[in-house]
């Protein structure tokens, strides 16, 4: 009996025993010194029950544009309500607002509005941004410091929200429904041809990552074993020019052979079957990077 009545008070009490929501974490702090643990440790501090994640912290530093697509390869596969905090922040202490945007998807991102924002406002919608109000959303006692802005007003904001302790209302004040947007160019077909940029490289592997979405390159009307011409340019000049098969999967080529696949996000990538495709031909991301896709014909 007291068995039961136990398990029906557990039961009854279960939303005060766990979390709203968890809370995932992105900076470009590395993990050989206190700073995430001391953004954890803020965390906890707000809610021991918190369930905490990791997203990356080996983003190149300073780099917001990274931040910004780690956060579109991520977001979508998180539960709606889920609270999002990247710091990657060169401007922290400065004037650049300290945000929460709440996406029409129902994710929350706890970040400075400096770019970081820009691939996943533009995937998932821009439900409402609110500025983070430091006068009540900032870690007590922190106020004389200007550049740990991840521990004392990110990770605090962040766990409050994600605990429930505080509603996105009362985040601070509401903004336009708009956040600062990083330059980029789009993909497009026209005459046969997609031409793309390389946002990210797969950089563990080397793989090439374009921005070409499976519905674009589509227009070409692949088949699979079909062959490619890929031409790869930086500011106009050719660093790379091959005809490669369109295949599912590395393993369909032999060892050290190229192909064209697509990724995770399903986006049109380049690899080498076991072998590092940038690396070999002198390959990396951005803006002044170019992708040229067409029928390599017979």
């Amino acid at each position: 009996m007291k068995k039961i009545l136990l398990l029906c008070l557990l039961l009854c009490n279960a939303p005060l025993l766990s979390a709203q929501h968890v809370l995932v974490l992105q900076t470009d702090f590395g993990t050989k010194d206190g700073a995430v643990a001391a953004m954890k440790g803020v965390a906890v501090g707000v809610d021991p029950r918190l369930p905490i994640f990791d997203l990356s912290h080996e983003n190149t530093p300073f780099d917001i544009w990274e931040a910004a697509y780690r956060l579109k390869q991520a977001a979508t596969y998180w539960p709606a309500g889920t609270v999002f905090v990247s710091v990657v922040d060169p401007g922290v202490g400065t004037s650049r607002a300290s945000v929460v945007l709440k996406t029409k998807s129902g994710h929350y991102f706890v970040t400075p509005d400096n770019g970081t924002l820009t691939l996943v406002a533009e995937d998932l919608g821009i439900e409402a941004v609110r500025r983070i109000d430091e006068s009540v959303n900032r870690l007590p006692g922190s106020e004389k410091s200007y550049t740990f802005h991840g521990r004392d007003v990110y990770a605090y904001t962040g766990a409050r929200l994600a605990a429930g302790r505080i509603t996105f209302e009362e985040v601070g004040p509401l903004l336009a429904a708009e956040v600062l947007s990083l330059p980029h160019a789009n993909a497009v077909f026209a005459n046969g041809v997609v031409t793309g940029g390389i946002p990210m490289l797969d950089f563990h592997y080397g793989n090439v990552w374009t921005n070409i979405p499976d519905a674009l390159f589509s227009r070409l009307q692949p088949a699979y074993s079909e062959r490619f011409k890929v031409t790869i340019s930086r500011d106009g000049r050719t660093a790379y020019e091959g005809v490669m098969p369109y295949v599912h999967t590395f393993g369909e080529v032999a060892k050290g052979e190229p192909l064209l696949y697509l990724n995770s996000l399903l986006n049109v990538a380049f690899a080498l079957n076991m072998d590092n495709f940038a690396a070999k031909n002198g390959l990396s991301a951005g803006g002044e990077w170019t992708v040229r896709i067409e029928k390599a014909g017979k």
